[in-house]
């Protein structure tokens, strides 16, 4: 028996050692392939060894990192697991299976393994670089301490001036993240991903020209890399560049299917072509990949305005989501007692929150809201969220009391500027569209939240007590769908007043012949069901033309894919003009133009119907059962034309044909109109402000006697 186990044991030495004789050089020529670049002849070398050693340690991590660096996380964790098991007390293979595990999105064993790397090497900076990484998402301000404790380490850690220039992007501290992001390139001029990075900080800060630089030059340098190609893509979108932003979106897409980002950005793309239902198939998916993707989520309740049978159910059950996903988060860590004066009576301080103040549609609807306040009963604090700055923004600086350039401060420091402002009642003017604020209101920063104007259809935060609105936007078997208490204006919109002079002009078919009908909306908002009315009107009125304007249609994909859905629904090509963007003022004159403007369906306008009407120019509208299909019939009924709304699509293009016939009737009502309109509470600011600020003043009141 003991010959027999000594014969065995002295097998086995001979076998280890011959095995050792063939390793070695092939562990060196792998080595050698590796250090030269040929990573394809390195990982097969590594394989080949592997068959004779199959615990080799150095193989199974170096296989592993290469493995990982090629993106293929399964294969390289399995490789690295094992590396691990050969060598429980290397640092550096803990490490490279949790930058795998990452790679994998499994963030929180990513962070175990990078921790069992620093607890065996406490100083090891790119450990507690890639801890930051796999941190992000779990806790940004912990993923910024591990960068912060790499550079105190190892000052010229390029990784860590990376990973740290990206969460300060998150931040929204863009000024600091491209000097981060600077840095990382000083350390390494050709690290694709930080010229990524900083090309999305470059284009918060709308330097567009150079973030698309950056992105060209970290497409070029990692092709094979999805974030080039989808900060590009996003880059382009932003610049209204559509036939430059969906191949660069798909190929990130291509490359990585898993990109919840890229799913995003893709649906933001179908969104601006009128894509709608694959708009929304996008961002379900990013939400599969990443269900508290708060962007995803509130891009989904905007593109849900333009779909045809979406309920009023279906679109608060959205905003359910927002909160249950994201703000429900937030609120529960944050709740805090306010301390303002409760005296019914005191001049109250107003908050607005918005990244639109500047030349955007929506200033249009809630400037004359800031201007025309009783100044002794109310100061205006604006906290602008947008880098975004023009004339318009100066005129908005002059209205306000206090004026906070907010664009780079985090959800937290807004918050708590709002408090130490003393604001009593804060004003959300975004809902859930491009630049808001909802993570500050979910806070609850201030006693009293208001939502309005912006976007008007409700958010969905408990947080935000009131909602703006009127009786036919909202009516009030739905009112108990909302989380906002409604309150009722003459209008859920208003419009500041245009120079009377402006709209003089005779109805253009007294001297065209013809009949021109108008679409002065963004085309997202052209449904087929509404291209396919538009049809039936203009077969049904000889000669008549449709004219469609929107910045969009400067874009030649937009331009074609636009007039291709019209003729497939019957809308001949040859009878459509297009127009793209003008200054404001010769926007407003192209409404001299058009006879009857057309309102879209389901969605419908808001800002174009009232400057249609301030122009003289009469709107046909259908209003449907969401709030997005009953704007143009609120704000029809509120300047005293309900009889141009109908609730039926037959009812909607005969009151087009029928009016058309009637030219005389056009044109004296053209002569009208602007006066009607400027009369009417809806758009008269002193009255509409008034009703504003009684409601301020009754929200506040019942504060007072609460025990809230």
């Amino acid at each position: 028996m003991s010959n027999s186990v000594g014969q065995r044991a002295f097998q086995n030495a001979r076998l280890r050692k011959r095995q050792e004789a063939d390793v070695l050089p092939l562990l060196g020529n792998a080595l050698q392939l590796q250090k030269k670049g040929l990573l394809p002849e390195a990982r097969a070398a590594y394989r080949q060894l592997l068959q004779l050693a199959p615990n080799q340690f150095i193989a199974l991590h170096m296989l592993g990192v290469l493995e990982s660096d090629a993106k293929n996380h399964q294969q390289a964790e399995i490789l690295l697991s094992r590396a691990v098991a050969a060598d429980p007390r290397s640092a550096e293979a803990h490490m490279s299976l949790g930058v795998a595990l990452n790679g994998l999105r499994r963030h929180d064993e990513a962070c175990e393994s990078h921790r069992r790397a620093l607890a065996l090497r406490p100083n090891y900076a790119l450990a507690l670089s890639n801890l930051g990484n796999a941190s992000v998402t779990l806790d940004i301000q912990e993923a910024l301490a591990c960068y912060d404790k790499a550079l105190a380490i190892d000052g010229n850690l390029a990784e860590a001036h990376n990973g740290r220039g990206w969460v300060l992007c998150r931040l929204r501290n863009y000024d600091e993240a491209i000097a981060s992001l600077n840095r990382a390139l000083s350390i390494k001029p050709d690290y694709a991903s930080a010229l990524a990075n900083r090309a999305v900080a470059l284009q918060e800060l709308l330097r567009f020209d150079e973030a698309i630089a950056d992105c060209n030059r970290a497409v070029a340098l990692a092709p094979d890399d999805a974030n080039g190609w989808l900060w590009r893509a996003s880059v382009w979108l932003q610049m209204k560049q559509m036939a430059e932003a969906l191949p660069d979106c798909e190929k990130a897409l291509a490359i990585d299917p898993e990109s919840a980002q890229a799913h995003l950005v893709l649906g933001l793309c179908l969104t601006g072509l009128g894509r709608v239902d694959e708009a929304l198939a996008s961002f379900d998916r990013a939400l599969a990949i990443t269900p508290d993707f708060a962007s995803a989520i509130s891009n989904k309740i905007f593109a849900l305005d333009f779909l045809a049978d979406a309920s009023v159910e279906q679109h608060q059950q959205a905003r359910q989501v927002w909160w249950d996903q994201i703000g429900a988060k937030v609120a529960s860590e944050a709740a805090r007692s306010h301390d303002n004066s409760r005296d019914p009576d005191r001049p109250l301080v107003l908050g607005y929150v918005s990244a639109d103040f500047n030349a955007h549609s929506a200033a249009f609807i809630f400037k004359p809201v800031l201007q025309y306040h009783d100044r002794e009963q109310f100061e205006i604090v604006c906290y602008s969220c947008s880098s975004k700055a023009d004339a318009a923004t100066d005129e908005f600086q002059k209205i306000a009391d206090r004026w906070h350039d907010a664009s780079q401060w985090s959800d937290d420091r807004l918050a708590g500027q709002i408090r130490a402002d003393g604001v009593d009642i804060l004003i959300d003017l975004s809902g859930h569209t491009k630049g808001n604020r909802l993570g500050v209101f979910a806070l609850k920063p201030a006693p009293i939240q208001v939502h309005g104007w912006g976007h008007g259809t409700g958010t969905g935060l408990p947080t935000i007590d009131y909602l703006f609105s009127d009786p036919v936007a909202i009516p009030a078997a739905v009112r108990h769908l909302f989380a906002e208490t409604v309150v009722d204006l003459p209008c859920f919109v208003t419009l500041e007043p245009l120079p009377i002079e402006l709209a003089r002009a005779s109805t253009p078919a007294t001297s065209n012949g013809f009949v021109t009908f108008g679409v002065f909306n963004r085309i997202s908002k052209i449904s087929d069901q509404a291209a396919q009315a538009w049809s039936r009107i203009l077969e049904r009125v000889p000669g008549s033309r449709l004219l469609i304007k929107d910045l969009a249609l400067d874009d030649q994909l937009v331009r074609g894919n636009l007039l291709a859905r019209l003729a497939t629904c019957g809308v001949p090509a040859e009878r459509v003009d297009l127009l793209g963007t003008t200054l404001r003022i010769d926007h407003l004159r192209s409404f001299h133009r058009v006879d009857i403007a057309l309102d879209p369906f389901p969605q419908n306008g808001g800002v174009s119907t009232l400057e249609a009407l301030q122009m003289g120019v009469p709107v046909v509208a259908k209003l449907g059962n969401s709030l997005p299909s009953r704007a143009g019939g609120s704000i029809l009924s509120a300047l005293g034309l309900p009889d141009w709304v109908t609730d039926s699509e037959e009812a909607y293009v005969d009151i087009a044909v029928s009016r058309a016939a009637q030219i005389g009737d056009l044109d004296k009502l053209r002569r009208e109109l602007p006066g009607q309109v400027r009369a009417a509470p809806a758009c008269n600011p002193v009255a509409y402000v008034q009703a504003v600020d009684e409601a301020y003043r009754a929200m506040w009141k019942r504060y007072c006697s609460s025990d809230a």
